[in-house]
């Protein structure tokens, strides 16, 4: 498997729209298993900070998307440390086609996020640590927690991978069916849905991401300033392995090996990841809450002030007001 070379600067883009938060630093670090990844670190603007947050973007996404939030994050107190997942946004693709969405094991996104936190969060970045990840990052950080209690004091969950709906069969075999296809070869056929294509205006109607049409057209304009952050189709070596990252989340004993306090916000609206997974697990939570956003769309940091202004405020109650 050919690994393509990622860019040889890993500045953040800027656009109108779209600006740069204070206190902004980025570069590149490299995992254990040699995959070079962007990152960016926001420092905390003020005389003392209340810890760090870990951003853990989804599927697609790109430092930049989270602009705003960070901003968000950083006037309640917090310095923020964030990082493309191996195979998008700035950081190195790993097959030939730079478009198409692959990971070999889903267990290489624990990779990123352990030596993320190993070799740039601790040693820059204040404690108390707490994870927010959204969508695939969601799922990232739930089985992250359910490694190492120790790595974050809580996690807080946007629209989680949990489940996908439309599924043609139930999660245990439509998993085997994908994990079969790609033990015949098909790891790089792409296969996806409208979602997974790169943010435009021309899909904007109808979108199943956010109903804000100046938050959905910011991505797209990073995007036509910076092409090479975008990736479309997942392929099915991506599918099959968050498939069964899904499993695991999902099996009867995975809430006891959660330790640490988790907060999952789910969106009413989601068409992208399945809500109905994220309450049923939410209602087994030992340590932790589970909430659902009405009229919210699947990308609840990108919407409207509405749901954003709930969003926040669960964070504020899980996360904000627990800090020192």
């Amino acid at each position: 498997m050919n690994k393509v070379v990622t860019p040889a600067q890993p500045s953040l883009v800027a656009v109108p729209s779209n600006p740069v938060p204070e206190g902004a630093r980025a570069g590149y670090f490299s995992t254990s298993d040699t995959i070079r990844l962007r990152y960016a670190l926001f420092a905390h603007q003020g005389e003392s900070a209340r810890g760090t947050v870990v951003l853990v973007q989804g599927r697609t996404e790109f430092i930049e998307k989270y602009f705003e939030t960070i901003t968000d994050l950083q006037k309640r107190g917090f310095t923020v440390a964030t990082f493309d997942l191996r195979g998008q946004g700035g950081s190195q693709r790993l097959i030939d086609n730079p478009r198409l969405g692959y990971v070999e094991n889903f267990d290489d996104y624990w990779t990123d996020l352990h030596d993320f936190h190993t070799k740039v969060v601790l040693p820059d970045c204040p404690p108390p640590y707490h994870l927010v990840g959204h969508s695939t990052g969601g799922l990232i950080g739930l089985l992250a927690a359910s490694r190492d209690r120790l790595m974050y004091d809580r996690v807080f969950l946007a629209s989680p991978m949990i489940g996908l709906p439309g599924l043609p069969f139930s999660l245990k075999w439509t998993s085997r069916l994908v994990n079969f296809l790609r033990f015949l070869g098909l790891s790089q056929l792409p296969l996806g849905r409208r979602a997974d294509k790169p943010q435009s205006e021309a899909l904007f109607e109808n979108n199943a991401l956010t109903s804000d049409k100046a938050r959905y057209m910011r991505s797209s304009d990073v995007l036509a300033a910076r092409p090479d952050l975008a990736i479309g189709f997942p392929t099915l070596g991506w599918i099959g392995s968050a498939l069964s990252a899904m499993r695991q989340a999902n099996a009867d004993d995975f809430p006891q090996k959660l330790q640490i306090p988790v907060f999952i916000c789910a969106a009413a609206l989601d068409r992208v990841v399945d809500t109905g997974a994220s309450e049923a697990l939410g209602l087994r939570l030992k340590a932790g809450h589970h909430v659902v956003i009405p009229g919210a769309r699947h990308e609840m940091f990108m919407e409207n002030q509405a749901v954003r202004a709930q969003v926040l405020a669960a964070f504020d109650a899980f996360v904000t007001e627990q800090s020192p």
